[in-house]
């Protein structure tokens, strides 16, 4: 009895950990689930309890972790993990709070994460941001008004894989909307919106060959490269063929507004099979996803998206359970599992290969199977773009998306009021404008 007791008495509590994360919401949620696997599991096992904080959204989590690390009045303490991006990291007084994964993750488990994902999350030379689940920019299309127009004017889904094909079909796409209804004059529609017109550019001119940043990543370089990716967005803009209004992507695709979008492959939680028109009437479409489009000599690069976990130094037993975590959570099936109930992409090379292909197959909704299609074509074909880790990069791209909207806006009111007036002018006039407005 004595020894029973004592064998009692001297039983380990659980090594409990904390995480903040943003997959899914606080009732239902794909990584609460796991969590929940991982307890059960390997952390009954190893006397290991994950327990989840909070479930929100990035920006939120952005502030509250500034919020702990400046230890303002009433913030909550750091978790042992939270999901981060670099410039969340980047904005903290201290990153030497955190965990540098190089000390737990050997070179050869490192190696099994795709190259670009890892190097995103390295900052100061350590690996601050583990990636478990990631993102990129791909096509959206609603195929079936799609297929109606291409039915009258010959365009095809390959004229999409290059800017130049998107441009040219969004300035015809709108001469040809404006002829369905003879008796209205000009109520031609836009083709395309893209969410994010600072992630064109910026990898656009990359693509290019060329700087898009000045070298001390303050403002950008407006070089000869940015001129020929100007050019085209501008002139089908100024056309009517791109959607210039705030707010994100998927509103003009349901809309009917739009009927192609880039947009983050994440976003696809939020694209419909239905279109509801102006004068309520519905359709049912087709919505499939394809690579994102690129210059016709430029490099197949493409921008990579989804933050990554951090982790917190504090004791060697919660740092050596979070890693275990994380580690269950990176394997190459169980990441493929976790990720395709989200729409985002696995994070190592055998998770794409070995693992996804099965996993599309057994998928049932057609819209996620067309959008993990083009993922393996973006993972195989494509360069992962890394943007980078400027100070000032958040208030560049805030000024960009105001600015570049305002003056292509502006620019189509003026060439509506006065059509005679030459394209190739008024596009020159507008990125001179832009340029000397954009510069601080």
């Amino acid at each position: 009895m004595g020894i029973t007791g004592c064998g009692r008495g001297t039983m380990k509590e659980p090594v409990t950990v904390t995480i903040w994360h943003v997959y899914g919401g606080q009732a239902e949620s794909p990584l609460n689930d796991m969590i929940a696997q991982f307890n059960e599991t390997v952390g009954k096992e190893e006397n290991i309890q994950v327990q989840v904080g909070s479930v929100t959204n990035t920006n939120t989590i952005h502030e509250s972790v500034l919020s702990s690390a400046f230890d303002d009045p009433g913030a909550e303490e750091l978790p042992d993990m939270f999901v981060s991006y670099p410039k969340t990291v980047l904005a903290m007084p201290d990153d030497s709070v955190l965990v540098d994964y190089r000390d737990y993750f050997s070179e050869e488990e490192l190696d099994r994460f795709i190259p670009a994902f890892l190097t995103e999350g390295q900052i100061n030379d350590r690996q601050l941001i583990l990636p478990v689940a990631k993102s990129t920019e791909v096509m959206f299309v609603n195929k079936t008004a799609f297929d109606r127009y291409a039915k009258d004017s010959g365009a095809s889904l390959s004229d999409l894989e290059t800017w130049e094909g998107v441009f040219r079909l969004a300035e015809d796409y709108t001469k040809w909307t404006d002829e369905q209804t003879p008796d209205i004059e000009g109520d031609g529609k836009p083709f395309f919106v893209h969410d994010y017109h600072f992630n064109y550019f910026q990898v656009g001119v990359e693509s290019l060959g060329e700087s898009f940043f000045t070298k001390d990543g303050t403002g950008l370089a407006f070089g000869p490269a940015f001129e020929r990716v100007w050019e085209p967005y501008a002139d089908a803009a100024l056309q009517g063929g791109i959607w210039l209004q705030g707010g994100y992507a998927t509103e003009p695709l349901r809309t009917g507004d739009a009927i192609v979008s880039v947009a983050s492959s994440a976003s696809v939680l939020y694209y419909s099979d239905t279109v509801t028109y102006a004068d309520n009437t519905t359709e049912k479409v087709d919505i499939i996803s394809m690579p994102c489009p690129v210059f016709e000599d430029g490099e197949k690069l493409v921008m990579q998206r989804g933050a990554g976990i951090c982790t917190v130094k504090s004791t060697p037993e919660r740092e050596k359970a979070c890693m275990t975590f994380l580690k269950w959570l990176t394997d190459a099936q169980r990441n493929v599992e976790f990720v395709t109930q989200l729409g985002y992409m696995p994070v190592t090379q055998e998770s794409f290969e070995t693992y996804l292909p099965d996993a599309v197959a057994r998928l049932q909704n057609p819209m996620y199977q067309s959008l993990y299609q083009a993922f393996q074509q973006t993972q195989e074909q494509y360069t992962f773009y890394t943007a980078p880790q400027y100070d000032a990069y958040l208030d560049l791209e805030t000024r960009f998306e105001e600015q570049v909207r305002q003056k292509l806006q502006i620019a189509r009111r003026s060439l509506l009021k006065s059509p005679e007036q030459p394209r190739e002018e008024l596009i020159r006039a507008t990125l001179e404008s832009f340029k000397r407005d954009y510069q601080p």
